[in-house]
Order: structure tokens, then C-alpha cells, then sequence
């Protein structure tokens, strides 16, 4: 059992083995192995983020009324609970610290804008949601076209060779959590924007290259599309089997609009 995600409350520990943990997996083992040791989690990642990444403190080190974007933005420290959303969410600093730091920038801009209440507003809510349950996919066009459409046969069974040319990686923390005990209809957002195939598998590159197109305005218009993600080819048993994809409740065909007589 790993000490960072909550032991005392019986949690589940990730499983590094498998491929949703895997861009995550050296930093994720090495913070569980200092929570083991008994290092609370805010300085366990601390220690693996490194000098150019934020500070982790105690959840209680956040001011009671301050928004909590505000603080991280004001001091450069990150409050953190014990648990495995906070123990997600640090890993994903560590994997994507430019990027974090933009969607910090971003929402710290709307509070600064509107102020905190009790709707947050398309711009807060599309950070939100791309912070909490982003994907990021470089795919062949063929890949796109199908997803893009929801044509999940195509996507999963006739283009299924095509996977092998495809890399995905999770970035939100909570699609992260949940995935700690999958089930099959966890649903992602992928980003409508393909990462470049020039920049390989070097997830720095791609953080960089996140964190300079990202922009509130591009986020209000909420670019994203739902994935299903244990359908993806590899990540889990079952969808061998192309039955598996014919559960319309999970693989939703795409809405058709209707027009409106008069």
C-alpha cells in the first residue's frame, strides 16, 4: 500500500504496470517510497518536482476565504491533501510544469477579472476541466477523423493497427484517480489539438509545447471530445473482444441536431 494515497483510509495504490501510469511511474514510485518511509506527501513531491517546480505544503497552510488558484498563484506553493487526487496532482506538476503553471496564470487572470463566485464562468470551467480530465493524443489523421466523429468501431476496430503509431497520456489528475480502480465507462477529454509527430515521446517537448498555445480565449470554446479511454487498444483486456465496443451507453454515437419546424 502506498503511504501517499491515503493508507490510514484503506486506499487503493496505483499500478505502475499499467499504461495509463506509465508517463507518471518513476516519479509516482519514488514519492509512494518516501510516504512509506513516512514523509508527508506536500514535501515527498517537493522533492521529486525539484527547484523548478512549486512548493507542496499542507492543505491547512491555505488562508480560509482565499480562492485556492489564488494562492498558488501569490505564493508559488501548491496546498495538498493527503490522498490520491492531491498525490495525482503533484505528479502532473512534475510531468507538465509549464503547463500547470499556464493554467494557473489563466485562472488566477479570471478570479482577478470576476472575482470568485459561485459560478465560475466558461473560461474557469474549461480550465477546470482540462486540469482535471484533459487527454493529449498524437494520432495518424485516420485516428482523429474517427474520434472527432465518435465512428467507435472504426476507431477501435477497423483502425486498430493504426494504434501502434499513437501515443496518449493522461493529463487530468481526476481522470488519473479514477482510474486507479477502472471501470469502463471513464470517459477523458481529449484536446482537439493533435501533439506534434516531430516531437516524438519526449513529454518536456510536449509540455512546452502546450503551454505556448494554450489561451483562455481557445479554452472558452471548450475544444475538446470525449474518449472512453479503456477503449483505447492495450490499455485494457476486455476490449480484445470488438463486442466490447457495442455498449451505446459508454461508445455514445454523436448527437444529430434536429431542426425546428415552425
Amino acid at each position: 500500500m502506498c503511504a501517499a494515497t491515503g493508507a490510514k483510509q484503506a486506499r487503493p495504490s496505483p499500478d505502475w504496470s499499467l499504461p495509463w501510469n506509465a508517463a507518471f511511474a518513476t516519479a509516482g514510485e519514488a514519492v509512494c517510497a518516501a510516504c512509506a518511509r513516512g514523509v508527508p506527501l506536500p514535501q515527498a513531491l517537493t522533492q521529486q518536482v525539484g527547484a523548478a517546480g512549486p512548493r507542496f505544503v499542507p492543505q491547512g497552510e491555505l488562508p480560509e476565504g482565499m480562492a485556492y488558484e489564488q494562492f498558488i498563484f501569490e505564493t508559488g506553493a501548491v496546498p495538498t491533501r493527503e490522498g490520491l487526487h492531491d498525490f495525482f496532482n503533484g505528479l502532473v506538476w512534475q510531468r507538465f510544469p509549464a503547463t500547470k503553471r499556464l493554467l494557473n496564470r489563466l485562472q488566477a487572470a479570471q478570479i482577478a477579472q470576476a472575482g470568485v463566485g459561485q459560478v465560475r464562468g466558461p473560461v474557469r470551467d474549461a480550465i477546470t476541466l482540462f486540469d482535471e480530465n484533459a487527454v493529449l493524443l498524437q494520432a495518424p489523421d485516420e485516428i482523429w477523423d474517427a474520434l472527432i466523429a465518435r465512428e467507435w468501431t472504426r476507431l477501435f476496430v477497423d483502425l486498430r493497427p493504426l494504434w501502434a503509431q499513437t501515443r496518449l497520456v493522461a493529463f487530468g489528475h481526476a481522470l488519473l484517480e479514477k482510474l486507479v480502480l477502472p471501470y469502463k465507462s471513464i470517459t477523458g477529454h481529449v484536446y482537439r489539438a493533435p501533439v506534434p509527430t516531430e516531437l516524438g515521446d519526449d513529454l518536456a517537448a510536449w509540455d512546452h509545447w502546450l503551454a505556448a498555445r494554450l489561451t483562455a480565449a481557445e479554452l472558452a470554446t471548450k475544444p475538446f471530445t470525449p474518449l472512453p479511454v479503456l477503449g483505447v487498444p492495450g490499455w485494457w483486456p476486455a476490449n480484445q473482444q470488438p463486442a466490447f465496443y457495442n455498449d451505446d451507453t459508454v461508445f455514445r454515437p454523436p448527437r444529430i441536431a434536429t431542426a425546428h419546424l415552425t
